[in-house]
């Protein structure tokens, strides 16, 4: 296992396991105390969740024989004394191979048949349908069992021409990308769509997963893989060979593939080994390669620093052999480093800034629910020590003070209705602009749009059209957000001013982030469709797939959007809910007390003691709430522990009530 790399991303992940246990903690603790209403528990657990299962994915890409099997192991497996992915001379993984760790999946390896692409459903689609898989169950304890199984991965079939033009591996319009044929005029082609492998590993168990891709002809063959898998990855490495540099092929797959998916992409120049001669000093070697490493720099128009000379074989045999001298000599370590520094760190940084916000905002929220608590408690303290000498007459007369309150409080619930009323229909018509059938409809005026064009030259135009109008909805649904928020935060300051609520109004959620999502999908496909591919959207079974796997895209990421804002606006209505229970509450409690007092003069006394113990155990919970909300905040990012939230902490909340308590005398000399 790599050193650094390895033992970086198993550090990320015990990070993110300790955050989700101080999330989970925060959650136990607030549902326990009755401080948890459903938006904000629908929040930490959506966090918890996100941090429980968050993915880390690198893709490896190259053409066939450049390593990029035996790179794979040398990195994430060589603690299991072997190869594991199989890497012999040739071809060998021919279908792309996902490599990650399920829980609640079995141990095994699932492979999708190369007959489903004559279908229309997508691979995401295809996921979910466990029957057209075909599984075979791995044992962990049996390595030579395991590495034996994995081969199935390099299985091929002999197809005719035309079978082979169905399924995409076969151009008529670019005859010299085409495979060899045999001597029965058949062509070879990968048996498998798609492998996905769930392993136990220590790796895989904290979030890593390996994408595994095969060479030029399958990547183009296989869309989803060109427009879903690899722009979604979080690094790409593309594998070169030291002994060929840049290769006709080699360049086509960055063109077409990578070039647009910016500062992710690693380039490794595998196989230095090959580079050394006998009649050659080790200096004259290294400038070789050095050489090698400037032309595959300026080739690729990629920065020097970005390449790295490695032998991924040699890595791989002093791992297993715990050489240290010799894994130093296979270079393998930078680009692990490399991978550390640049890549790990950002993505702490993503999942620490959504748990800093997300805690911060659940804390705020209870702070002031129990603020507003402990303020009708000192209120309640503050009328009943007034009481003390007094008279039933006073008893009555405090009775009826708390009807007319109450009375009067419950007059706000007219201006709650209508402010629901108005907060109904703009969160609807928000709501509207990211609905899928909405989505769906504008996807099939595309497909129209493109059906009608002649021979689909005009696809891209027609794609670019429908990037237009979903960008303009995201946009629409943004400014809606954002008259929401107006609506509200104006409402919340009548509310607490005329009726003594404590509402507060969160940011309005920011949908850039979606809108940058459309932006790289629309990148990924201009540049798919810009290709020689975009011929076969005159097959109607071959755009009709499109369609599918263009809608399944663009549907994540509406309903992502659309979740976000739903949730923004539940956990902002939800207050008005939970304060106007309180307050009720509250008054219910000051009646039933002072009707006791009236009974029993005894009852006074006691009933101050009540309401300071409750004060008390409410500081508690003001203390507690804090401090794990603090340890969450710290545990995602230790700079959070200087910059807490703005908000009211515990200390000045009862500083603010021990105020209003001395007033008392003051009060009652009055």
């Amino acid at each position: 296992m790599s050193v650094s790399f390895a033992h970086s991303v198993d550090a990320l992940g015990n990070w993110r396991s300790a955050l989700e246990s101080r999330v989970r903690e925060l959650t136990r603790f607030l549902r326990e105390h009755e401080l948890l209403d459903q938006p904000n528990a629908d929040l930490l657990e959506s966090l918890r969740h996100r941090l429980a299962g968050e993915k880390l994915v690198v893709a490896f890409v190259a053409e066939f024989s450049r390593g990029k099997s035996e790179l794979i192991n040398a990195i994430f497996f060589a603690d299991t004394g072997r190869r594991i992915l199989p890497a012999t001379p040739g071809r060998t993984t021919m279908c792309p191979v996902e490599i990650g760790y399920e829980a609640d999946e079995p141990i095994g390896l699932s492979l999708l048949p190369i007959e489903t692409r004559l279908q229309s459903q997508s691979l995401a689609e295809l996921r979910h349908q466990p029957r057209a898989w075909t599984r075979t169950p791995l044992d962990m304890d049996d390595t030579e069992g395991l590495a034996e199984a994995l081969t199935q991965v390099m299985q091929t079939r002999q197809v005719s021409i035309a079978a082979a033009r169905d399924l995409g591996f076969w151009s008529d319009d670019a005859p010299d990308d085409n495979p060899p044929l045999d001597e029965q005029g058949r062509v070879e082609v990968p048996a498998w769509r798609h492998a996905l492998i769930n392993l136990p590993h220590p790796l895989l168990e904290r979030g890593l997963v390996v994408l595994d891709t095969p060479g030029l002809n399958a990547i183009g063959a296989e869309p989803e893989l060109t427009l879903g898998l690899l722009p979604s990855a979080h690094a790409t490495v593309f594998v070169l060979g030291a002994d060929t540099g840049v290769t006709k092929s080699d360049l086509a797959i960055w063109r077409d593939h990578l070039a647009a998916q910016g500062v992710s992409r690693y380039v490794v120049l595998n196989k230095i080994d090959t580079l050394a001669d006998p009649l050659s000093s080790r200096a004259q070697t290294d400038a070789q390669i050095e050489r090698q490493r400037v032309d595959v720099a300026r080739t690729l128009q990629l920065p020097l620093a970005r390449v790295y000379p490695l032998s991924a074989k040699q890595a791989l045999a002093a791992r297993v052999a715990g050489d240290a001298a010799g894994l130093a000599l296979s270079r393998l370590p930078e680009l692990e480093a490399a991978l550390t520094e640049r890549l790990l760190p950002a993505r702490r940084h993503v999942l620490a800034q959504v748990g800093v916000d997300g805690i911060a905002q659940v804390e705020l929220q209870v702070g002031r629910r129990l603020t507003d608590r402990r303020r009708q408690l000192a209120e309640q303290m503050l009328e009943l020590r007034g009481l003390r000498g007094k008279n039933a007459a006073k008893v009555r007369i405090m009775l009826g003070r708390v009807d007319a309150e109450s009375n009067e409080f419950e007059q706000c619930i007219a201006r709650l209705q209508a402010m629901r009323a108005v907060h109904g229909r703009m969160l609807k018509d928000a709501m509207l602009d990211l609905a899928s059938d909405r989505l769906r409809e504008h996807v099939d005026e595309m497909q129209d749009g493109i059906r009608s064009s002649l021979l689909q030259l005009g696809a891209k135009k027609a794609f670019l059209t429908l990037c237009a109008r979903l960008r303009e909805r995201m946009t629409k649904s943004q400014a809606r957000s954002t008259e929401i928020h107006a609506m509200l935060g104006a409402s919340f300051e009548m509310l607490n001013t005329d009726f003594g609520f404590s509402l507060m109004i969160a940011p309005a959620p920011n949908l850039g982030r979606f809108t940058a999502d459309l932006d790289l999908i629309e990148r990924n496909y201009v540049q798919y469709l810009g290709l020689t591919q975009s011929l076969k959207l005159s097959q109607a079974r071959f755009l009709e797939q499109f369609r599918r796997m263009l809608v399944s895209r663009l549907r994540v990421v509406f309903e992502s959007a659309s979740v976000e804002l739903e949730l923004w606006n539940k956990t902002a209505s939800a207050q008005i809910d939970t304060q106007l229970r309180d307050r009720r509450r509250g008054f219910k409690r000051r009646r039933e007390a002072l009707e006791r007092i009236r009974s029993a003069a005894g009852e006074l006394e006691l009933r101050l003691t009540e309401l300071e113990a409750q004060d008390g155990q409410l500081q508690l919970l003001q203390h507690r709430v804090s401090e794990l909300a603090l340890a969450a905040r710290t545990q995602a990012d230790p700079q959070a522990a200087i910059a807490p939230p703005v908000t009211a902490t515990p200390g000045r909340l009862i500083d603010a009530i021990d105020l209003l308590l001395d007033l008392e005398p003051v009060q009652a000399r009055a």
